[in-house]
C-alpha cells in the first residue's frame, strides 16, 4: 500500500509504501448508481445534502454562465449552481432520465454513509479501497499496470488538452463516464481510477497512517475531512495526478460536487 514514486505530493502523505493485512471483503464492481440512489430516496424519502443546501458545486464547462452563481475558493473551474443536486447533475433543467447507469454525483459523505446504512453495506476503508483498486497487481501505479494509456489505449476517463479551459474528450468523455465503462482491472472493478471520485470510510490525515495498525487499518479516530481515492474526470497531470492506486485526498464531509461518488463494501 502507498506510493513513493515522483507523482505523490508529499502533502498527501502516500508513503511510505507499506505491507497492510486486511480481513476478506466484498467490494461491488461499480460505483453505486443513479439508479440505486434513486430507489433509496423513494423509499426513504431521503433528502441529499444538496437538496437541503439548494445548490451543488459544477465543473464551470457543464453549465452556462448565468447559472453560475459563485466559484468555488482555489478552484474556480467550479461553479455553485442552484438547483444541481444528484438528480439534476448540470442544474435544475437537467436530469438523469438517461444516465440510469451512471455513478451518482453531488452525494456527500453523509449522504453516501445513509445509502450505505439503508442498503445493508458500508464504505471501504482506504485501504480496502487501495487493495481493491490495485487488481492482484504488487506497487503499480494505475489499476491495469505502469503506463497510462497501454497500446494508446484509453483505460479511464480523465481530462485531456489544457486544464482547465479545453478537455479533448479523447478517451471518449468530458464529463461523467457510465460506471461500466473501460475494462474491468483483475479483481473486475470498474472505474477504480477516473470518472468520479470515491469516499471512504476514513478520516483524512497526511501522516497518521505512518505509525498506526498494519492489520485492517481504519483511519485516524477523528478528523474534519474524509478521505476520497481514485481521482475524477477532471484530473490532469498538471495539477491534479491523483488518477492512481495510491493518490488519496481528503474532502469535508457535507461537500458535494459533480465528480465525486462512492462503491459499497459488505464483511464476509
Amino acid at each position: 500500500m502507498g506510493s513513493e514514486s515522483p507523482e505523490a505530493f508529499p502533502a498527501d502523505g502516500e508513503g511510505p509504501v507499506r505491507q497492510v493485512t486486511l480481513s476478506a471483503f466484498y467490494i461491488s464492481k461499480f460505483a453505486v448508481a443513479n439508479s440505486q440512489f434513486q430507489k433509496f430516496v423513494r423509499r426513504t424519502g431521503y433528502l441529499a445534502e444538496a437538496e437541503r443546501y439548494g445548490w451543488s458545486f459544477v465543473f464551470r464547462s457543464h453549465v452556462p454562465e448565468p447559472l453560475r452563481a459563485a466559484e468555488m475558493p482555489g478552484a474556480p473551474w467550479w461553479a455553485r449552481v442552484d438547483g444541481a443536486d444528484w438528480s439534476h447533475p448540470q442544474g435544475p433543467d437537467s436530469s438523469i432520465r438517461e444516465r440510469s447507469d451512471y455513478p451518482v454525483v453531488h452525494v456527500s459523505w453523509n449522504d453516501a454513509q445513509a445509502w450505505c446504512e439503508w442498503a445493508g453495506y458500508r464504505l471501504p476503508t482506504e485501504a480496502e479501497w487501495e487493495f481493491a483498486a490495485r487488481g492482484g497487481l504488487d506497487q503499480k501505479t494505475y489499476p491495469w499496470g505502469d503506463e497510462l494509456t497501454p497500446g494508446g489505449q484509453h483505460r479511464c476517463n480523465i481530462w485531456q488538452g489544457r486544464f482547465p479551459d479545453n478537455d479533448l474528450g479523447e478517451d471518449g468523455f468530458t464529463g461523467v463516464a457510465p460506471a461500466d465503462a473501460y475494462q474491468p482491472n483483475g479483481f473486475g472493478l470498474f472505474n477504480a481510477t477516473g470518472n468520479t471520485w470515491e469516499w471512504c470510510t476514513d478520516y483524512f490525515d497526511a501522516f497518521w497512517h505512518i505509525g498506526a495498525t498494519r492489520t485492517d487499518p481504519k483511519g485516524p479516530p477523528s478528523g474534519s475531512r474524509r478521505m476520497n481515492k481514485g481521482g475524477s474526470y477532471v484530473c490532469h497531470e498538471s495539477y491534479c495526478w491523483r488518477y492512481r492506486n495510491a493518490a488519496r485526498t481528503g474532502t469535508d464531509p457535507d461537500t458535494s460536487t459533480g465528480h465525486i461518488g462512492f462503491r459499497a463494501v459488505r464483511d464476509v
